[in-house]
């Protein structure tokens, strides 16, 4: 039964012939199906990350703003060690970025609480100052309420608006966007901003349920009639519509200001730090691009970071960096004397922990 591996039909003759046996067979299959499966995979790759990059709005903040702001701050011109030698290396120079959370409560999201208002609203104010080294951060809440100088501010359509003073901080937003609110921090705080992130909170809501819900612990009864939050005292694993509702939640806590609603804002972004470090996301790139699409379909950047490669880059910069690493405070502030129902930075406290982040 030898003949049958010689010079069977289809061979090229002579003893040295040989006809392509089964196990050549199955391996030319799997090499069509892994090249197949390679061209398909590059294309799905190449559409997920045009897709991604795309969902990415931001705005020029340096453009609109020009050299009327503080300095940067001078740091070591030092770089974290990349993953591969061949690889760009990573920065590691203290930064500060101003984080802002747009609330929207017009449409569908009016099913979410938070009141009646319309239009577009940053209720939600932090300046993010990253370490240098980035091993260790420091998040400052900004209350709404405050009362500030808001500076003259670049207006897209041209022009400018007015000096306020006495205003309301989170009214920057309202009159002059991301660019007035960016040089009202900055005017408040002196220090520079070196990037801008805002995320709407109806992405917020997507983003925690994509990551699989948030776990919390409150420390006292919640019971918000217009964010619609019921929770009793204690630990509770929250969906994304829940964590939207503990985000906007003022009235149903301690004395019903906006105070209350920071201390529940930074608990939150500590739980999605914490939910964030205990997920592998790079062994499931389903979850990976779920997680992706909800954080980059709500967010908008200064032009540093408005692509999913200068994202990337910047988060694998803080790679080591995980919740107990970060600490959490408000600026200090006291009842402005002219108004009970607002507040003013409180000195020499607010300006000893702004020095203090330049």
């Amino acid at each position: 039964m030898t003949g049958h591996d010689g010079n069977g039909e289809g061979g090229e003759g002579g003893t040295g012939g040989r006809r392509p046996g089964r196990r050549s067979a199955v391996l030319k299959a799997v090499g069509i199906s892994l090249a197949g499966a390679l061209v398909l995979g590059t294309a799905a790759v190449g559409y997920a990350y045009w897709h991604l990059d795309n969902n990415i709005k931001s705005v020029d903040i340096n453009g609109a703003l020009g050299d009327d702001r503080p300095a940067k701050a001078v740091t070591t011109p030092t770089t974290t060690a990349s993953a591969s030698a061949s690889a760009e290396p990573l920065p590691s120079g203290s930064v500060n970025i101003l984080v802002l959370g747009s609330d929207s409560r017009s449409g569908a999201n009016q099913k979410l609480g938070g009141g009646n208002s319309s239009g577009a609203r940053s209720d939600t104010a932090m300046v993010v100052h990253i370490d240098e080294g980035r091993k260790s951060a420091t998040v400052v809440s900004i209350p709404r309420d405050t009362l500030v100088t808001r500076p003259s501010c670049p207006l897209s359509s041209g022009g400018s608006t007015a000096v306020a003073y006495h205003a309301m901080f989170n009214s920057a937003y309202s009159v002059g966007g991301p660019v007035c609110a960016v040089k009202t921090v900055e005017s408040l705080t002196g220090v520079r901003m070196d990037h801008y992130l805002e995320i709407d909170f109806s992405g917020f809501r997507k983003l925690v349920d994509a990551l699989g819900g948030v776990t919390v612990t409150t420390k006292e009864d919640i019971d918000d009639d217009k964010s619609h939050l019921k929770l009793k005292a204690g630990t509770h694993h929250l969906t994304g519509k829940q964590a939207l509702a503990m985000a906007r939640t003022r009235h149903g806590i301690g004395d019903g200001s906006d105070l209350g609603r920071i201390g529940l804002q930074q608990t939150l972004v500590k739980a999605m730090l914490t939910q964030i470090s205990t997920k592998d996301l790079l062994t499931d790139p389903a979850k990976l691009f779920e997680v992706a699409d909800a954080v980059t379909g709500s967010l908008t950047t200064d032009t540093g970071l408005d692509s999913l490669s200068e994202l990337m880059t910047f988060a694998k910069s803080m790679k080591g960096l995980d919740a107990d690493d970060v600490k959490t405070v408000m600026m200090p502030v006291v009842t402005a004397p002219s108004d009970p129902n607002r507040v003013v930075a409180k000195e020499p406290a607010a300006t000893d922990l702004w020095e203090s982040l330049r």
